[in-house]
């Protein structure tokens, strides 16, 4: 088997009776894009939670780049090269797309938020910040404020900042959420390409744009996963059916 970027042994998560993670083993390879499916309270929020930092597991691990990760910080993993997207927009909606995406950059560093303003005249964040502005087709929008954006070009910006940390693999909790069809296919396209640089777990209800991008996918229902495969064993999953898509197709 191919060495893992990302890989979770046995998470579990309980808020009281409810256990939300329920011993989630997955992982996440080179180049690839993983999607995680399943019903609303499923867990997945969860499970991508303890992936980032945000929440600690009761129980098992979280391995990046070989290191357990366990216990470090949500910034400490963004540092090592763990990018996040939001499900809900976590943008600073009075800045400029600029100072976003420096935002982005500095926290790839070790220099502290309160030296932010002067960091917008440092070359190398501002270069690193309009470069992925560039990738995401932003950098004519480098100057405009967030809240004048679509909603389309701000899930665009989010991947930006996110490229600035230079990651080694990407979080992505509904990046297709609240896009019209034509927003769907243009982000469905930049993230086939972008999995070329760095692999993507992918949490996501758009089942068009998980069976175009998955090369596999794992299907979580009541904080367990159920099957992992391939687009066309998930789709021929009777299990997977019964418990998630249905008539979906």
């Amino acid at each position: 088997m191919t060495d893992a970027i990302l890989e979770t042994r046995g998470l579990v998560k309980s808020f009281g009776a409810l256990r939300a993670s329920d011993g989630i083993t997955l992982d996440l390879r080179p180049g690839e894009i993983h999607a995680v499916i399943g019903p609303n309270g499923a867990g997945k929020s969860t499970m991508i939670k303890q992936l980032s930092g945000n929440i600690a597991p009761d129980e098992g691990t979280v391995h990046f780049l070989g290191r357990d990760v366990t216990g470090l910080s949500t910034m400490a993993r963004a540092r090592a090269g763990l990018a996040r997207t939001f499900q809900v927009s976590a943008l600073a909606m009075e800045d400029t797309v600029l100072q976003n995406a420096v935002l982005g950059a500095l926290g790839a560093t070790s220099s502290p938020y309160r030296f932010f303003r002067p960091a917008l005249k440092k070359a190398e964040l501002r270069d690193r910040a309009m470069a992925a502005l560039e990738r995401m087709g932003l950098a004519g929008h480098a100057a405009t404020v967030v809240s004048e954006l679509s909603h389309g070009q701000r899930r665009q910006l989010e991947v930006a900042v996110a490229l600035t940390l230079q990651p080694r693999a990407f979080l992505m909790d509904e990046p297709m959420a609240g896009l019209g069809g034509e927003g769907s296919q243009q982000l469905t396209g930049i993230l086939d390409r972008l999995r070329a640089e760095a692999p993507i777990l992918l949490i996501e209800h758009d089942m068009d744009a998980v069976f175009a991008l998955a090369d596999r996918i794992s299907v979580l229902v009541y904080g367990r996963i159920i099957a992992t495969g391939t687009v066309d064993e998930i789709r021929r999953s009777p299990e997977v059916r019964d418990a998630y898509l249905g008539d979906a197709e």
